[in-house]
């Protein structure tokens, strides 16, 4: 009896139960549709933007992660022999454009620039004594043409005058010989008549005297004659030699002067070599400090103070990092609408994701496999066709803004964005 109460009690209570579940649970069934319904909108919409993302990417950008920073490692070597004395950097140092990693023992330099000066000075003082010659000889050759030229005229007019005088001369000989002409004559009137006694015998004296004194004056004036006829002909080969001294000095004098003209010029040469000696000299003297070509890292030391370089031994490496690009290989089904000036987004993997702005410079010549060391050659005859790759080059263009803090180093892997659209 008390087993038939209790199972009637329990189908009491059950129902009542079953009816208060129902109960709670008819609320909840709408609000569960409802999150389905968002989480399913939700996902709708993600795959919609996934959607438009991949379509935004496949149509306007074109990107790839086979890419990395380059840039021009600066192998720094000597530019003339000696021994370290100094070296100013260690390895993995960072170091300015102009910083100084080494010097060289400068003494034999500091000697041979002192011997330039002194060669460039004296061959400035030869330049200059040829300078002041110049107007020298050209004043001292227009002096010996005006000297030969008045020497010429004296000579001509010393001709002319001999030759007067030896007219007068002649002329004087003339009167001389009639003269004694007449003398004779008169001596030969006189003697009959001296014999007969009708002149004087002092009368006949006075006029074989004066025979006498003609005929002496008329041997004079021939004499004279002679010697101004010699005048003559000295005057006249003092003309031809003045005439023969113009003639050389208006013919060499120009010469003269283009000569010393000549030596100058050879002097002002010997200056500008002497000068450029003595550049030459400051130049290696310059050289003995070796500097920093560009900013950036140093890597590869290889120096020590002692050691004795010689020309274009290398001495470290300098890793840039301020002239910097990307070089991007592309394959070549993504090159079809890209072309320089294109702007990139950089993304350098490194840096946590860090970008950098850029645009396309060139789109190399060749494939990548054609430029490298051993291109491949299909021998067997089996072809296989495989996308190549074409090397672009990207260059940054904020650089200075973006990497104040030269984080960004040649290798670092990157993944350019290239928006072709």
């Amino acid at each position: 009896m008390a087993d038939g109460q209790q199972n009637q009690e329990q189908q009491k209570v059950q129902p009542q139960a079953v009816q208060e579940r129902s109960d709670d649970t008819a609320p909840e069934q709408p609000e569960k549709k409802a999150k389905r319904r968002v989480i399913v909108i939700a996902v709708l919409v993600l795959l919609a933007l996934a959607a438009g993302l991949f379509y935004w990417r496949s149509t306007f950008t074109e990107d790839t992660d086979d890419a990395q920073v380059d840039g021009d490692l600066y192998q720094v070597s000597s530019r003339v022999t000696g021994q370290v004395i100094k070296v100013y950097v260690e390895d993995n140092q960072q170091v300015e454009a102009g910083k100084v990693l080494a010097e060289i023992d400068p003494k034999d330099y500091e000697v041979a620039l002192q011997q330039a000066e002194a060669q460039l000075a004296n061959a400035q003082a030869a330049y200059e004594q040829a300078t002041v010659n110049v107007p020298i000889t050209s004043l001292n050759t227009r002096t010996e043409t005006s000297t030969t030229g008045s020497d010429v005229q004296s000579a001509i007019a010393a001709v002319a005058q001999s030759q007067k005088q030896v007219a007068a001369a002649a002329a004087r000989v003339e009167q001389a010989k009639a003269n004694s002409t007449k003398a004779d004559l008169d001596v030969e009137r006189y003697t009959p008549l001296v014999q007969k006694d009708v002149i004087s015998k002092q009368q006949y004296d006075s006029v074989i005297a004066s025979a006498a004194a003609q005929k002496a004056q008329f041997v004079e004036a021939q004499a004279s004659l002679i010697a101004q006829q010699e005048a003559v002909r000295q005057a006249q080969q003092k003309l031809a030699q003045s005439q023969a001294s113009a003639t050389q000095s208006a013919k060499n004098g120009p010469q003269l002067v283009k000569v010393q003209e000549a030596r100058a010029s050879a002097a002002a040469a010997e200056v500008k070599n002497a000068q450029s000696k003595v550049d030459q000299a400051k130049l290696n003297l310059s050289y003995t400090k070796i500097v920093a070509p560009t900013t950036g890292i140093v890597n590869k030391k290889n120096v020590q103070v002692g050691m004795n370089l010689s020309i274009g031994q290398n001495l470290l490496t300098i890793v840039p990092l301020e002239n910097l690009w990307v070089t991007a290989n592309f394959k070549e089904t993504q090159l079809e609408q890209m072309k320089p000036g294109q702007k990139v987004e950089i993304k350098v993997d490194a840096l946590g994701g860090r970008t950098f702005e850029g645009k396309v410079t060139q789109i190399g010549g060749a494939t990548g496999s054609r430029l490298s060391l051993f291109p491949p050659e299909n021998a067997t005859g089996n072809y296989v066709k495989v996308v190549q790759r074409i090397p672009v080059r990207i260059d940054f263009t904020n650089l200075k803004e973006e990497n104040k803090d030269l984080a960004l180093r040649p290798g670092y892997s990157v993944a350019p964005e290239v928006r072709v659209k």
